[in-house]
Order: C-alpha cells, then structure tokens, then sequence
C-alpha cells in the first residue's frame, strides 16, 4: 500500500470513529484499540518529527526507520499484548518568561512518540466532538493566530470589557493522575488504550542521571500530554464556564483558552468580580493553583471619544497579555476611531533578542553563509507568528537587533575589529537578512469571517 492511500485509509477510519463519537455523545467508548493497527502506525510514523532530540534509548528517526516494518509490527504486537513498556523520558530545561526561570521538557524515545501519536489519532477522532469552539490549542484547524483572531473580534463586538488574566501555576507538572482518570472514564474506557496512558502518566523522569516518579503532572514535550492537557481543562474550565458560569452571569461574556493560557472577559465589572472569587476555587477542586500575582482583572473598557492621546491607558482602559502579545486600545490611522491593536509583549521580544545575541556569540566561528542561513531562518519564523497587522514597529525593533547582533559578533571574530559598518553593509548585499513581513492581516481574517457567516 502506498503512502497516499495508507493516508486515506487511516482518515477514512479516523473519520469512522468521529462519527461514531458525534452520533454518541453521551455514550462510555470500551473498544478502541482494534482501531491501531499496522496502517495507523505507520500513518503515525510519518506524521512524527524526525529531527527531533533523542530519549533515552539515543536512538534516532533515521535508525528506526531502517527496519521501520519489522519495527512496527513489533512495537503493534507489544501494545496490544500490553507488554509495551513507557520508557522514561530525557528531561532538559529550556529558559521561560524573561530567562530567569526554566520549563522542564520531557523527551520520549522516537518509538514512544509513534505509539503515543497513533493512541492520540484516536482519541482526538473522539474528543473533537466534545470540546467546545472556546478551546484552540492543538486541534486541526486551529491555532493560537485564531485564538488571537478570536479574543479581539469578541472584544470588539463587546466594545471592550473587563478581561480576566488567568494563569495557573505549574499546570503540566501539577495535573492530578487520580482526576484526569475520572475525566477519561467519561469516555473512554478501553482496557488496553487506558492501561498505555497509565504507563505513560507513570514513566519515569531521567535527569541528571536519576529516574524519578513524579506523583502527577504529564510531561511537556509528550505527544500525547496536549491532548491529555485539553480533556482535563475542558473538564475543569470549558464546561463549567459555558455551561454553568456564563448563563448565570447578567452581561455577555466570553473565554479564549489556548491550553493553559485563558482569558475571560466579561461586558460588566460585577460578572468579572464575581468569577475572579469564584475561580481559585474552581481550579482547586481539581488540585490546581492560580497564581496570586499573576492572575488578575484589567478594565479594558473602550476609551471615550474624547480621550486625549492613541494608546490604551487613556481613559481608564489598560492592558492584558496573551500568547506572547501585549492588548491594547488605539485610535485608527484611517478612521480615527479606537481599535484593539496588538504588539509583542516586552518580556517575549527581549527574550527572542537575547537568544540571538547569545547564538551569535556562540556560533561566530562558523561560516559566514551558514550564520545567515540560520539568522534568515530565525527572522522568517519570528515574522510568521508575531507578524500581526499592527505590529510593525516591534517586528522592526527585533529585525534591527538581529543585524545589530550578527554584526557585533562578526566584528569580534578576530582582534584587529575589521568589520566595520561600512564592510557590513557591503556584506549584506549579498546575504540580504529578510526584512519584517505582515504575515496575518486583521482585515483578511475579518474578510474571512464575514464569508463564512454570509455563507451560514
């Protein structure tokens, strides 16, 4: 079978299943690992990163893939058997928030990240039909740009509001095990695919050369931890808010939740007040903990007409952050009227200047062609998420460090300090960095949403 129609076929399966879940609601799913079979794995294998770090086995894509059939049939006839055993995941640290703290990321070995791939085909194909149109984190079609899209058309629809910052402490490390069970028994209960993801909630954690157990939490960096992330925090937050918050509150109200980044933002103060009380307890139902500091109530009312200046923080209106963007209110160029725009927050730009200051310094040494593929590279992947309509002067506040930096670093390369501007310059004629780009446009987004209810 080739490649495209293994594909197909194990869509068309996929899509067997979402259809069976859709039709059923209610129902407690009990066979389900029939469905993982050497096509599912397989579909899985290709869908997996192959150049990704290694677990703890070191062994890399390529190698696998060089028996990738005598591998799988092995690895198909282990899970079902059940004596499949979750190996522990490699676990590094990465810098978060201005650099001084770090996220631990749990790396599975490649064979791991197949079969928790293919296990999560399956229960996406199911869950799909039970999340709600609040929730965009790692779902097909949605993104953390559509969050964004959707966040500011609410808030604009509202004329502004008062938004609630929502930030819980340590939620991959802090998931309870115990309450994520009970929220899978819903529906899913499949002995062999509950069995697997109880191996995986229980493998161990290498670091420092010692395996530890951690009693909860589901590692970062597992393929399967941002779907188990979703089922728990639909159960926690989605449905508690649409159906049980919401309709008790006298205005309109709305969540945006990208995994555990949420914001709810409420038309009336009184509704907002009343479920920031209500929160930390909500969330501490299910063992989770705001943060105290962090979790806060902005008052992003749409400034009066008459308030002097362009930026929010006139008027009374303030500003919150969400998935690495800075909200605020600001008066359009065209018409004159306030608009919600969005900027890099401070804390995510210096962070992106400092890591390419530190990679310039570090990889100095290496060709000058293999420095501005790299630097081309980072300046592309910069523009296509934080490339905002709006965000222009940020983007070329980090364009300008970068040429800054690489320039800094070049002229450091040796002790005489030969490049100077002027051979800088020359050089860049012929490795021209890419220069900022508006990827996402507020105006085709809204375009886009205005067919789609023309269409309905």
């Amino acid at each position: 079978m080739s490649e495209t129609s293994g594909s197909a076929s194990v869509s068309t399966k996929l899509q067997r299943i979402a259809e069976m879940a859709k039709r059923m609601p209610q129902a407690v799913l009990t066979t389900l690992s029939h469905h993982i079979d050497i096509d599912l794995l397989r579909e899985a294998h290709r869908r997996s990163r192959k150049d990704g770090a290694v677990g703890v086995d070191e062994v890399r894509a390529q190698e696998y893939a060089s028996k990738l059939e005598e591998n799988l049939a092995s690895l198909l006839e282990r899970f079902k058997s059940g004596t499949y055993w979750a190996p522990p995941v490699r676990r590094v640290h990465i810098p978060k928030g201005d650099g001084t703290k770090t996220r631990p990321i749990g790396i599975p070995t490649f064979e791991d990240k197949v079969l928790q791939r293919a296990v999560a085909m399956v229960l996406e194909a199911i869950y799909e039909q039970d999340f709600l149109d609040c929730s965009w984190s790692f779902r097909p079609g949605r993104s953390a740009h559509g969050a964004l899209d959707a966040l500011r058309a609410g808030l604009m629809k509202m004329n502004g509001g008062w938004v609630i910052e929502v930030d819980i402490e340590r939620f991959f490390d802090t998931l309870d095990h115990g309450q994520l069970r009970q929220m899978l028994d819903q529906r899913v209960r499949d002995g062999v695919m509950r069995r697997m993801i109880d191996k995986w909630l229980k493998a161990g954690v290498l670091e420092e050369g010692a395996v530890h157990y951690p009693d909860g939490g589901t590692p970062q960096g597992g393929v399967i931890s941002p779907l188990l992330a979703n089922v728990y925090l639909h159960h926690v937050v989605d449905t508690w808010f649409e159906g049980v918050a919401r309709p008790k509150l006298r205005g309109e109200a709305f969540m945006v939740r990208y995994a555990d980044d949420l914001v709810i933002v409420c038309e009336l103060q009184g509704d907002a007040e009343k479920l920031m009380a209500v929160l930390p307890k909500r969330f501490g139902k299910y063992g989770l903990k705001l943060h105290p500091e962090k979790t806060r109530l902005v008052r992003f009312t749409k400034p009066s007409y008459k308030s002097a200046g362009k930026d929010g923080g006139e008027g009374g209106a303030g500003t919150f952050d969400l998935l690495g963007f800075t909200h605020y209110w600001r008066r359009s160029y065209r018409s004159r009227t306030w608009v919600i725009q969005r900027k890099t927050a401070s804390s995510r730009l210096s962070r992106a200047i400092r890591r390419v200051m530190a990679w310039c310094r570090t990889n100095r040494h290496l060709k000058v062609v293999e420095q501005f593929k790299v630097l081309a590279s980072k300046l592309r992947g910069h523009y296509q998420y934080f490339g905002l309509t709006g965000n222009g002067r940020a983007l070329k506040i980090y364009f300008t460090a970068v040429r800054r930096e690489w320039h800094r670093w070049l002229n450091r390369r040796s002790q005489r300090n030969t490049m100077t501007w002027e051979r800088f310059e020359k050089l860049l004629q012929h490795y021209a960095l890419p220069r900022p780009i508006l990827v996402h446009s507020v105006y085709r987004a809204q375009r886009s949403r205005d067919s789609r209810s023309r269409m309905r």
